[in-house]
């Protein structure tokens, strides 16, 4: 039987100010700009589409990007996929710099 040695243990994590833990303008911008990522992607997958028959008309298409941005906003602030999380984390890594 083969054994495994003891993994080493983590990383402590980098204590950075508290003004950068709590900066609501960075952590904005980084949900406004997940939010414009999963609007493109709802707008890549069909999402507010104009229809074939009994379509809304020639504004369909204006007032369709209003609901998947709209959509896209609520996806985020309910937990979206992490990648505003992700951002936020490396700009503020960044901002140290």
């Amino acid at each position: 039987m083969t054994t495994i040695p003891d993994l080493p243990p983590p990383r402590p994590a980098t204590a950075l100010p508290d003004y950068i833990q709590t900066d609501t303008k960075l952590r904005d911008a980084a949900q406004k700009m997940e939010a414009t990522f999963l609007a493109e992607m709802l707008k890549s997958a069909g999402v507010g589409a104009p229809r074939e028959s009994f379509g809304g008309g020639a504004g369909e298409e204006h007032f369709s990007s209003f609901l998947r941005d709209a959509q896209a906003e609520e996806m985020v602030r309910t937990g979206g996929i992490g990648l505003a999380e992700a951002l936020f984390e490396a700009m503020k890594v960044r901002s140290l710099a």
